[in-house]
């Protein structure tokens, strides 16, 4: 897995995962994650458009880093999902708690809001 952190000009970050996230690989999510949450009321979009697998640990590692940030006032918001993974989403009840954008370019949109 890959997983990239491009800061944008009005402070949200846009975190970009690529592969499989699982049991080995979501310690770099959640390392990406903690750098964008340590920020004043962070706002990330989380781009899964190259995401082809995730495990209950990555789907953790999401859940747990929105809570994370609505604590401090702000949030995180998933962008392009799979078919596969927007119905892993939807299965769990993931997609009530965490918004879900077609793309990034929306969900920043949205942020920009």
């Amino acid at each position: 897995m890959h997983v990239s952190v491009i800061d944008q000009p009005d402070d949200t970050v846009v975190v970009t995962v690529r592969g499989d996230l699982d049991l080995d690989t979501a310690p770099a999510l959640r390392e990406a994650f903690d750098g964008a949450l340590r920020r004043p009321r962070p706002r990330v979009v989380v781009d899964l458009s190259g995401l082809q697998f995730c495990d209950s640990t990555g789907l953790s590692a999401f859940v747990v880093g929105a809570r994370h940030a609505a604590a401090q006032g702000g949030w995180v918001r998933l962008a392009a999902p799979s078919d596969w993974v927007r119905g892993l989403f939807d299965t769990l009840g993931l997609t009530r708690r965490i918004a879900v954008y077609p793309d990034v370019a929306s969900a920043l949109t949205e942020a920009a809001a």
